[in-house]
């Protein structure tokens, strides 16, 4: 049987986790995309073995990340593209080959229903959850460019305070893959006072650029990821006052990056 026989086979199943939109008939230039939304956890996976504790920890979603981003999207007229399904089913800035998009351990924590699943098992998720998001997404993309709105990707993220026991200083990174110009003017443009980093707490390094990489590099679209520090919008207030902070910010580099292109 070969790999596409496996994903036919799988396909009709499961039913289909395709993205979900918000303000999607926006003018904006930006597409505000949170792959990791949300810590559902759908019935054909029961609750993956782990304890309550871990389903609603940051490994199986980025708290305060949908919160942020519709921030963002009220403030700069963006449209919103958000995953329906938690990042331990499948993590949907991860390419179908990589362990990280099925993962079997996160930080500390075991992932029981992820550790011996085989080839048929991963195409489904895949067939189910990876496809329909990126497929959404890639045709809003397409969509855009058609109608001659110059489409920008910028994904949204949060992480952990403390990973492995260590503190991390950060507050805001700014991620890029091969194409730098946006992360460089939005770091250019940070709120003052915060701790502002490129590349950091992550980088394309550690394969967290996928998304960035098919939906935005093809094209040769600006892209870039930023990473905000989960405990800086741990609640829906500090999410919109921290949307607050960085709606100027994004439309201050896209202005300069706009005005480096003419």
């Amino acid at each position: 049987m070969t790999a596409s026989d496996v994903m036919d086979a799988t396909a009709g199943k499961i039913a289909a986790f395709g993205a979900v939109f918000e303000n999607r008939a926006s003018a904006g230039r930006i597409v505000l995309v949170c792959e990791h939304a949300s810590a559902h956890i759908p019935a054909p996976w029961g609750d993956l073995g782990l304890s309550g504790e871990a389903r609603f920890s940051h490994i199986a979603w980025d708290p305060g990340a949908l919160e942020l981003a519709r921030g963002l999207s009220q403030r700069l007229d963006a449209c919103l593209v958000h995953a329906p399904v938690s990042r331990l089913v499948y993590d949907l800035n991860r390419a179908p080959n990589q362990p990280g998009a099925m993962p079997a351990r996160s930080e500390v924590f075991d992932i029981p229903g992820n550790a011996a699943i085989g080839p048929e098992e991963r195409a489904a998720r895949t067939a189910a959850i990876y496809v329909p998001f990126h497929d959404d997404l890639h045709v809003e993309i397409s969509r855009r460019m058609a109608l001659g709105l110059a489409p920008v990707i910028v994904t949204i993220h949060s992480f952990t305070p403390v990973w492995y026991g260590q503190p991390r200083a950060v507050e805001f990174g700014v991620i890029h893959d091969a194409d730098d110009r946006l992360a460089r003017e939005i770091v250019a443009h940070a709120p003052e006072g915060m701790v502002t980093r490129m590349n950091e707490p992550y980088s394309a390094a550690d394969g967290v650029a996928h998304t960035l990489r098919l939906q935005a590099g093809p094209y040769g679209l600006p892209n870039a990821m930023l990473e905000l520090r989960n405990d800086l919008i741990a609640t829906p207030g500090m999410a919109m006052a921290m949307a607050d902070r960085l709606a100027p910010c994004l439309a201050a580099a896209l202005a300069a990056l706009s005005e480096g292109l003419r």
